[in-house]
């Protein structure tokens, strides 16, 4: 019997009438670890977002527009593939009774469903049983210095204690991870792509109660914090609160989960929602921040230039999708400040980069020939995160591919020469990116910017930037910069760099990070107007002058060659 039809046994058995499994784990991450992926473990989906709907007799699975055709690819035999934003997953569920686990969902999003009017049964997670864990090796946190971080730990506290009014009875439950890795400037490797201590905490007046996996705390970490940080195993959390916590609690509706809504509930504690002020917090990167991430981009940049120099010198025919991506980490490898990546490397050649998060394997990887290669990466350093995209072409390309990359260009250098204003909102800066490539009848279906840590996760919120986005921009904020094009089983063209916000005499405007050059094979001069062409001539110039110090010499040629101007 396999698990799906485990899942449906145990709906007859226990008079439900369906399921409902996201892709998060406990702590809501985006990338889970692979045995905490149920989603992944039920359907074969393995995209970043989406959520499986499992009913007696048929089975859902809800994605948004980047994943529905490798949904379809992955999933497509045993689930019914559904655009969630083309068809509410309430109309599905109406008038059933559908089992949750209330530990995998947040309050905000059960209040939604609650709010439809679907009658949700809290139950204990059915897909436990089915999976064996494999144990996971302890690996230790580690606290970051202030020459990375830019801020004392103590300074945060008091800022975040100050904003929120915290007293004797007057307590913070964090529910982000990310958050309190950010708050005590401490990270982890509880996560494959982020530097992640999966914990929750209890902001009192004098203390921080965090709840983590207490072997992952040496003891060197417990003298640093001294009495201002208490650790606590995150089994004994629950009743640690019912010790020690006043009968009042703030905390983020957004972030919280069911079940602890459930417990405190329960224990007759007065809830207060209070949005978490760390998100806005963190995403204003300091000025050490700002420049150790510019830093962290040439290092990566230069890495994307020996790897390009690999990809045009390398025979064409020894090279495809998977070799092209371990090549890239091997040359990230051989930087000493450079960690992991921080998410899965998109390695798309031809047809499989239509495929918006495509991610190779056996069974699909393609070997290079004449046509676009798709390459999205980053790297997790100490000196920042990095996310950058760039589409290559083997050989010559046609005008129709070459139209339409000018076009997806043109979308990338408006939203970094925005007239960026205190009141513009993400929403006027992704229009202007979608511009030139509507005026061919042309869009994609993603967001053209989100968030991004330091040091931290690669997908950060606020702020961001899309067609519903109404987030303004701060001094500090690090946004990606990625319209693009898709063809089904043809091509796919995206073109991302991170930029930040720079105040310059009370006037903020957008910065690149990212370093590494556009394809200039791929752009039709024709088709951009001066301030354009020297835009793209200074960028280049630019480029060279951060990179060409790390390069040997015949890769400092191929620099020159596609630094030079178009």
């Amino acid at each position: 019997m396999n698990k799906l039809q485990q899942i449906k046994k145990y709906l007859y058995l226990n008079n439900l009438d369906g399921y409902i499994i996201p892709k998060n784990d406990i702590f809501f991450n985006e990338f889970t670890q692979k045995e905490d992926n149920l989603l992944s473990i039920i359907s074969n989906f393995t995209g970043s977002a989406g959520l499986g709907i499992i009913l007696k007799n048929k089975n859902y699975l809800f994605v948004d527009g980047r994943y529905l055709e490798q949904a379809k690819k992955e999933s497509g035999k045993n689930f019914v593939i559904i655009d969630i934003f083309k068809k509410k997953i309430f109309q599905i569920l109406k008038n059933l009774r559908i089992g949750f686990d209330p530990k995998l969902f947040k309050y905000s999003e059960i209040t939604k469903f609650k709010n439809n009017n679907i009658n949700l049964i809290c139950v204990e997670n059915i897909l436990t049983k089915m999976i064996v864990k494999k144990k996971t090796i302890i690996r230790k946190a580690f606290l970051l210095d202030e020459k990375f971080t830019g801020e004392k730990y103590l300074l945060k506290l008091n800022k975040v204690r100050k904003y929120l009014n915290i007293g004797e009875k007057r307590e913070y439950f964090i529910s982000s991870n990310e958050n309190i890795c950010w708050l005590l400037n401490i990270r982890g490797h509880d996560l494959k792509y982020s530097p992640i201590l999966n914990a929750q905490a209890l902001l009192k007046k004098n203390k921080v109660i965090v709840f983590c996996e207490i072997k992952k705390i040496s003891n060197d970490i417990k003298k640093f914090y001294q009495t201002n940080v208490q650790f606590v195993n995150l089994t004994n959390m629950k009743k640690f609160i019912q010790k020690n916590i006043s009968k009042k609690i703030l905390l983020d509706q957004n972030t919280i989960s069911q079940d602890m809504i459930n417990f405190f509930i329960s224990n007759k504690i007065k809830i207060i929602f209070k949005n978490d002020p760390i998100y806005f917090l963190k995403s204003k990167k300091n000025s050490v921040e700002i420049a150790n991430s510019k830093i962290a981009h040439i290092l990566d940049g230069s890495s994307l230039i020996k790897f390009m120099y690999w990809l045009h010198s390398y025979p064409l025919n020894k090279i495809d999708e998977i070799k092209a991506q371990n090549k890239l980490e091997k040359l990230r490898k051989d930087n000493n400040h450079y960690l992991n990546p921080s998410f899965p490397t998109i390695s798309a050649f031809g047809k499989n980069a239509s495929i918006i998060h495509y991610n190779a394997n056996s069974n699909s990887n393609l070997t290079f020939k004449k046509g676009l290669y798709l390459v999205d990466s980053g790297g997790q350093y100490k000196l920042g995160t990095t996310d950058i995209t760039r589409t290559i072409t083997i050989g010559k390309p046609n005008t129709i591919v070459k139209n339409i990359y000018t076009k997806v260009l043109q979308g990338h250098l408006a939203v970094v020469n925005f007239n960026l204003k205190k009141t513009t909102q993400g929403k006027a800066i992704d229009f202007a990116a979608r511009k030139y490539i509507k005026k061919i009848n042309l869009n994609y279906p993603h967001s053209t910017g989100h968030g991004v840590g330091y040091f931290l996760n690669v997908h950060e919120s606020p702020p961001a930037i899309s067609s519903k986005s109404k987030n303004y921009f701060f001094e500090g904020q690090i946004i990606s910069n990625e319209p693009g094009f898709y063809k089904t089983k043809k091509f796919g063209i995206r073109i991302e760099n991170l930029i930040f916000v720079e105040k310059n005499k009370d006037k903020l405007r957008f910065q690149d990070l990212s370093m590494v050059p556009y394809d200039r094979n791929l752009i039709n001069k024709k088709i951009l107007n001066k301030k354009e062409i020297n835009y793209i001539n200074n960028y280049h110039t630019k480029v060279y002058e951060n990179l060409k110090n790390f390069m040997n010499k015949r890769e400092l040629i191929f620099l020159q060659k596609i630094c030079s101007p178009i």
